[in-house]
């Protein structure tokens, strides 16, 4: 069996393994848009189209979980000749959906501004549109779909056969454990996914993986620990008294519409709900935000037991008093008028397009306003530069703004595991059994440290492979 590293290699986003069995059946494990890619215009042209294999070979997909990083390419995957189908748990198939249709929309926007820019140049732009597909080859897609449910032995073909396993980190998300048989011998693989943490809100906590030959985890946080390690809603209590309270202000929250959003209103839920805390007006400018919250109440018996207690309880996880969602951009833009204190949580995390950029633009010079980053976000974006001191003047559309709003991060609602969650995942395995790991979906200097660490431990058959580098297992 051969399995080369196609995507998430000595870099975080884009994950992608192809896995090529002796009978010439392929699996591809996730299939993820590479986001450092994609902000690169010097893009990497491949013999088929956009990928670096025959899609028309592939026989399935597995997909760990719905975030676009994992499962942003496989409307294309079809589009170039996949026929087979896509396995995931049923809470991922509802979510993949919701994010590949937004995915789409944005793509619509980007045909637009592509169509626009050719009729005002006498000469046409050579603009790249090749991945941009459309609602139609989305829904194509997800008619291709098939949920499986979690800790069910599923058989997708001769001699091979894969588990979903809790993961934590989203509603749905999954490690993969698949068992085969080469030349009489059953061998077995691990696939992380993208590992949770403990004691997260709303979510169960990661499972471990059954004892395997081959490992391939995840290294996003593999030589740091989070910093925040208090009760989410004693840190957010804190933060809203000095922002909205002790001063008559606004605080604004980039966060990512599917799974922070949630955790993020759940835990303003359970403050005015069960804290006795005074309800202030919460803006949640995010239609695929307001989508997502529905899918985790009907999905309510994967959630962790304290969140499925409170639903009973509450009848709501979500909606409290002076929630507000905004659904049109023209209500989005009305909220700068708000003159009350209030909460705005707006798209994208990384402050990387959509909504937040206005309201970012709206109130980075307002010494009035707090602005607190809750996650990750890649180098080069805006909420880059705001968690990395760019404090005195910021460039927002074109203009140079003076910063005079608080900026604060928290990491406490952080999806993936710390140092010492991967480590914990590793090192459950028998390092006399495990034959060898390897390390993706992390920046290199962490896969370094993480990889030393492991040696230490006794693991010495460590891997951190290069993007397109195929190993014999």
């Amino acid at each position: 069996m051969k399995i080369t590293f196609w995507g998430a290699a000595r870099q975080v986003t884009g994950s992608m393994t192809l896995l090529e069995f002796d009978d010439e059946y392929r699996v591809l494990i996730d299939c993820g848009t590479d986001l450092e890619r994609e902000n690169n215009p010097e893009k990497t042209r491949y013999e088929y189209g956009i990928f670096p294999f025959d899609p028309s070979l592939i026989n399935l997909v597995i997909l760990t979980h719905a975030h676009i990083d994992h499962s942003g390419q496989i409307p294309n995957l079809y589009r170039e000749g996949f026929e087979g189908q896509v396995l995931c748990t049923k809470a991922t198939l509802d979510l993949s959906e919701l994010l590949l249709l937004d995915a789409a929309s944005l793509n619509q926007r980007k045909f637009k501004m592509i169509h626009d820019s050719k009729k005002r140049s006498k000469k046409k732009k050579d603009i790249d549109s090749r991945e941009l597909y459309l609602d139609r080859q989305v829904k194509e897609a997800i008619e291709n779909f098939v949920p499986i449910a979690f800790d069910q032995r599923f058989k997708f073909k001769d001699n091979g056969y894969v588990t979903f396993i809790p993961a934590g980190h989203l509603l749905g998300a999954a490690h993969v454990y698949i068992e085969f048989w080469e030349d009489g011998r059953k061998k077995t693989l691990g696939f992380s996914g993208d590992i949770g943490r403990k004691n997260y809100p709303l979510l169960v906590d990661p499972q471990p993986l059954p004892p395997v030959d081959y490992l391939i985890t995840e290294t996003t946080y593999g030589d740091r620990l989070h910093i925040d390690q208090g009760e989410a809603e004693v840190l957010m209590a804190d933060i809203i008294q000095k922002a909205c309270i002790d001063v008559p202000g606004r605080l604004i929250i980039p966060s990512f519409s599917v799974g922070r959003t949630q955790a993020m209103l759940y835990t303003l839920n359970k403050l005015y709900t069960e804290k006795g805390f005074t309800p202030i007006k919460v803006f949640t400018d995010s239609p695929l935000a307001k989508a997502s919250s529905r899918v985790y109440e009907k999905s309510a018996k994967l959630l962790n037991k304290p969140a499925r207690a409170f639903l009973e309880e509450n009848e709501s996880l979500f909606d409290f008093e002076n929630l507000i969602y905004l659904e049109s951009n023209q209500a989005s833009k009305a909220v700068s008028n708000h003159a009350e204190p209030c909460i705005i949580i707006s798209a994208s995390g990384m402050v990387q397009g959509g909504r937040i950029e206005h309201h970012i633009e709206a109130n980075i010079s307002n010494p009035y306003a707090t602005i607190l980053m809750v996650g990750y976000a890649s180098e080069g974006t805006l909420g880059w530069k705001l968690l990395n001191g760019e404090r005195k003047e910021l460039s927002i559309r074109g203009q140079k703004l003076p910063v005079n709003a608080t900026i604060l991060r928290i990491d406490v609602f952080s999806g993936h595991g710390d140092f010492k969650d991967l480590t914990n995942f590793v090192t459950s395995q028998d390092a006399g059994q495990l034959k060898k790991v390897f390390l993706v979906h992390g920046e290199h200097q962490t896969m370094n440290n993480f990889k030393i660490t492991l040696e230490q431990s006794g693991y010495t058959q460590v891997e951190i492979p290069d993007k397109g580098q195929t190993f014999e297992i």
